[in-house]
């Protein structure tokens, strides 16, 4: 019981500071296959105009894949790498990037590596259309910065 509680008390000292610098977001209506594929086509253009291999997944609100696509020569690992982005920024209503900049501060920022499904490294951002979460967008295969760039590409489709 115990210990429950203590990891309850870490979670809320985890999030609080990350709670305020994203504000509170609702989920929305789920998006769709169609919508997906217009979030997903600038992202894998941004990459294909720096040369860099990536895969690309988008999932729903819960984190669940709608629309994946690899481009040819991708590492094999950044298939489950971008998923996992994906559901990140999803479930947890932030860019994975939040996660990255907080580890990275130490300290308190360490309880992030204990956060079942957090994704420490920029790539997996949030999709907002009026101001209410629909799903996420994940990036994998070029340097963390470059995955960040490219699903912003794509996040930015939606308004």
């Amino acid at each position: 019981m115990r210990l429950m509680v203590a990891a309850a008390v870490a979670l809320v000292l985890t999030f609080a500071p990350l709670a305020g610098a994203q504000g509170t977001m609702a989920y929305g209506t789920s998006i769709n296959v169609e919508t997906a594929k217009k979030v997903a086509a600038p992202a894998l253009a941004e990459a294909r105009k720096n040369q860099w291999a990536m895969a690309v997944a988008i999932v729903d609100t819960a984190g669940d894949l709608v629309y994946f696509e690899k481009m040819d020569d991708t590492q094999v690992g950044s298939v489950d790498v971008a998923i996992a982005k994906a559901r990140s920024a999803a479930r947890f209503k932030r860019p994975t990037k939040a996660f990255q900049d907080a580890l990275a501060a130490g300290g308190e920022g360490l309880r992030i590596l204990a956060l079942n499904g957090a994704i420490p490294v920029d790539g997996g951002l949030p999709i907002v259309v009026g101001g209410k979460v629909v799903g996420a967008i994940g990036m994998s295969g070029g340097t963390s910065a470059q995955d960040g760039q490219a699903a912003a590409a794509g996040a930015g489709v939606l308004k």
